[in-house]
């Protein structure tokens, strides 16, 4: 059975159990202990509340993950901090465990004695669907973030024994997205109640309490498949985003990882289109932190100076509305670093305001990626760099799919003179996001890190793509002037340096020196000496 951890629809109505000291009322989310209000974080609540339902049953940390936490990843030390909490809120602990015992090896259980006071029976948000196909119960609301359900892959291949792998890339979808800590994600359980029924998608939405629905279906023949996806907005009925795969199925198990992988992916920046569009329509004024981000985001993706400057002043705004937006603080963080790679503005000025806001963000939401994409970025600018290594592994452990991240770790491994595994890291980027606003930077990282390999033909190559995506990427016209000093005739050297002072007037070996955070000296100094024989002084 899933309830709801985030609002009190699908949770018995106005019922309140009765503890041996504690009073709980569900519908008001209130926990007291006589006349005393316990101050209880609404999390725990969810967790205490859930146990307290379940109560017949062992609990399994999966079934945890599946109703408080919506299927998201949550740490054994998260789980644990929740758990103890729960227990300290109605005068338990983990030693005597007088109300919530721990089943080694299985889960929890709550023991204690319980009574009820209700106005109605219980029900649960995920009843299997009537003959209509629809839910017996009252649909819950929206959540405060955008919802998506992930409905099972129709099997178009006519043979019943392949619905494991068209269940698979479902399962492996759903599992991805919730690695998305902005979007709440519905479980499989609940979305999964659908298989084989032919259900209308504002049903759907309203049944599971969602804006966004993705569909799909699985025709495999021979040894090919081909896989449709398709994003539905659920308020208007409109495609969000479609996409056809054909592939090869000599490993059908790697291709379910190859696919899971690009949906998700290309998911992902429609969800934050979709949510600007949402925003764009409603009056100024009516504005609240999560519009503001979003439209921060669809500045910030534009990639130029002016609008990362109207990005940070939306998301500024934000956190004037909740200073502990750790979605703001992590776009914010990476913006102003981005400036500095950009050399928009200079390193010095913004080095510690782009820190103290990574910093922020991480301690508003420390499983949210941005945040430690932004920590990392910092950490690569000013050197530190096993620390930026770090951050971005991390931020890639909570979201494998950010392209951004991966980008960034690759340039952060051709620095460290890692340009074997930098090169493998910018090829994953551009596979993950092929059009991507930031794809000259990918390029970018790529050609870095070939030039580091003294790999001069592939660095040219890559430097060439990244400028002929952005003619004003200074970076790549670096790679580009130092390989082409390595190897190309003088006049195609020339010709880049002349491409790089128009790109970058200011350039010079003192500033590449300065700047450019390459880990190795002798790598350095084989940086300055390509530069130096294309002409820079």
């Amino acid at each position: 059975m899933v309830h709801d951890p985030v609002t009190t629809a699908g949770w018995v109505t106005n019922v309140r159990f009765i503890l041996v000291d504690h009073i709980l009322d569900t519908d008001l989310r209130e926990l007291h202990r006589g006349p005393e209000s316990i101050e209880v974080e609404p999390q725990v609540l969810d967790l205490l509340i859930y146990l307290i339902q379940n109560r017949d049953r062992v609990v399994t940390k999966d079934d945890l993950i599946a109703s408080v936490w919506r299927g998201r990843s949550a740490s054994d030390t998260t789980l644990t901090s929740r758990i103890y909490a729960a227990r300290r809120a109605i005068g338990d602990n983990g030693r005597d465990q007088k109300l919530i015992r721990t089943i080694a090896r299985k889960g929890l259980r709550f023991i204690g004695e319980v009574r009820t006071q209700a106005d109605q029976a219980p029900h649960a948000i995920d009843s299997p669907p009537d003959a209509a196909g629809k839910l017996s119960q009252p649909a819950p609301p929206l959540p405060d973030r955008p919802a998506i359900a992930v409905l099972p892959f129709s099997n178009m291949s006519g043979d019943p024994e392949q619905d494991y792998f068209s269940d698979g890339i479902s399962e492996d979808i759903i599992a991805a997205l919730s690695k998305l800590r902005w979007f709440f994600v519905i479980a499989r359980n609940s979305s999964f109640v659908y298989k084989g029924r032919a259900v209308h998608l504002k049903q759907v939405g309203k049944d599971l309490g969602v804006g966004y629905v993705l569909e799909g279906s699985v025709r495999k023949s021979g040894g090919r498949v081909r896989i449709t996806a398709q994003l539905n907005d659920v308020a208007n009925g409109s495609h969000v985003w479609a996409e056809r795969y054909d592939r090869d199925v000599a490993d059908i198990f790697a291709v379910q990882d190859e696919i899971t992988e690009a949906i998700v992916a290309a998911i992902e920046p429609q969800l934050y289109a979709a949510e600007n569009f949402r925003a764009r329509r409603k009056p100024p004024g009516n504005l609240d932190a999560w519009d503001l981000v979003m439209r921060g985001l669809s500045y910030y993706w534009r990639v130029t100076q002016q609008d990362h400057a109207i990005a940070q002043d939306l998301l500024q705004k934000a956190i004037g509305i909740d200073p502990n937006n750790g979605q703001a603080l992590g776009v914010l963080g990476a913006s102003y670093t981005f400036g500095a790679h950009m050399g928009w503005v200079e390193l010095k000025d913004i080095v510690p305001i782009a820190e103290s806001t990574a910093l922020a963000a991480i301690r508003a939401d420390s499983e949210d990626a941005w945040a430690h994409f932004a920590l990392g970025a910092v950490y690569l600018i000013t050197r530190r760099f096993d620390d930026s290594l770090a951050e971005f592994e991390l931020a890639l452990r909570l979201n494998p799919n950010f392209s951004q991240v991966q980008n960034y770790y690759a340039a952060g491994l051709g620095f460290c003179g890692r340009w074997q595994e930098g090169v493998e890291a910018a090829r994953r980027a551009i596979r993950l996001s092929p059009r991507d606003p930031f794809l000259a930077l990918y390029y970018g990282s790529a050609c870095m890190a070939q030039y580091i390999g003294r790999n001069y033909d592939e660095a040219l190559q890559m430097a060439r793509t990244a400028v002929r995506l952005r003619s004003d990427y200074a970076a790549a016209h670096r790679v580009l002037t130092a390989a082409a000093g390595m190897t190309a005739s003088p006049e195609i050297a020339t010709a880049a340096l002349q491409e790089l002072r128009r790109a970058q007037p200011s350039v010079s070996l003192a500033w590449v020196r300065d700047h450019v955070p390459i880990q190795h000296a002798a790598d350095l100094e084989h940086y300055l000496e390509g530069l130096r024989r294309a002409g820079l002084d």
